[in-house]
């Protein structure tokens, strides 16, 4: 926020109004601080340049807990985080509060900027794997992306460029999930063909140039765990600011998908299956089999309590498949969308 940022850079702003006569004297820049005059603005706007300010969300639980980053200027009084280093500082939007702080010496700025630069620190400490991997909405953008569907307009078509599939795109000829091939050259000259999608093609676009030759192209939808293998190819095999421009034009990406699938659930969407009543009714049959034989004294309590658990966990087992089957079945249902992709949920809470 722009009225944070003026407090925390107070002295710098002030010094820079006098050494270009904005100010007469120290005294002078102060009062225009406090006033706000438009010139202080463009001032801050320069003093904030290559002057990273720390960020620490309590309780500051590991190192990545206080995290270095360029500041950019926001109007209002929130301030704004990037989605990928929230996992770090175990952050989200329901009103968490952070600390800014400015490293003043030159010394400390460039501690900051070398160790402490959120760019620099895409690995846990804790297991060497990446932290920065992109979660819940940017999942499901990428996600819905990478799927792919029968019937679709332009199912089978070959195209031998990005710009054909971009213009097929949008004149409405192609759709984002069909089936498509794509012409490929490799080092000796010779064309081959591979089965993608338009959407995949869009993904891989975002990722450096060469990640496809070195690492294959992607073939199925990613969920949440390619998002991590990528991410992990990434940081093993490209420099830092490749990393950085790569994970930003992910997030922009999958933020833009995750908004134009128009993702929703209702009440509709929770599936109970046909099956359930039919699956349930035969376990009962079995269950008051046990009960029999235990009023009748062949088997002892402990007996007839072990066998309905065992009963009833089929049961639960059973009506699940039911339900994932008929999930399969439907397509681009969103809460099946939400658990495959790894964005949130799972079958168990489904299950319920």
């Amino acid at each position: 926020p722009k009225l944070m940022a003026l407090e925390l850079f107070k002295p710098f702003v002030m010094k820079r109004l006098a050494d270009q006569q904005l100010a007469q004297n120290i005294k002078s820049a102060k009062r225009m601080v406090e006033r706000r005059r438009p010139q202080v603005w463009d001032v801050l706007e320069e003093v904030i340049k290559e002057h990273p300010v720390l960020l620490n969300r309590a309780p500051t639980l590991h190192r990545l807990g206080i995290q270095a980053f360029e500041p950019v200027l926001v109007e209002g009084k929130a301030i704004h985080l990037h989605p990928l280093v929230c996992t770090a500082f175990n952050a989200d939007f329901d009103g968490d509060q952070m600390a800014v702080h400015l490293p003043l010496s030159v010394e400390a700025q460039a501690e900051a900027r070398v160790l402490m630069l959120s760019a620099n620190n895409i690995l846990s400490p804790a297991s060497g794997r990446p932290i920065v991997t992109p979660q819940q909405d940017l999942v499901i953008g990428g996600f819905y992306l990478t799927r792919d569907d029968a019937g679709l307009a332009g199912e089978g078509r070959v195209f031998k460029s990005m710009w054909e599939i971009t213009r097929a795109l949008d004149e409405g000829s192609l759709k984002l999930h069909a089936k498509i091939k794509v012409l490929e050259k490799d080092d000796q000259g010779n064309s081959t063909y591979f089965e993608s999608t338009a959407g995949r093609m869009l993904f891989e676009e975002v990722l450096p140039a060469d990640f496809s030759k070195r690492f294959g192209h992607i073939t199925a939808p990613v969920k949440k765990k390619e998002f991590g293998v990528i991410v992990e190819r990434l940081s093993d095999n490209y420099p830092k600011a490749v990393i950085a421009s790569s994970l930003d034009a992910i997030k922009n990406l999958c933020y833009r998908y995750a908004s134009q699938s128009g993702l929703t659930v209702s009440v509709d969407d929770v599936k109970t299956p046909a099956a359930k009543r039919g699956i349930l009714d035969g376990y009962e049959k079995q269950a008051e089999k046990v009960e029999t034989q235990f009023r009748r004294g062949i088997i002892t309590d402990g007996e007839r309590r072990s066998q309905e658990v065992r009963i009833w966990t089929a049961a639960t087992t059973d009506v699940q498949q039911a339900m994932e089957k008929e999930f399969k079945e439907l397509r681009f249902n969103p809460v099946d969308m939400m658990i495959s992709s790894g964005a949130r949920g799972n079958m168990t809470q489904m299950r319920q």
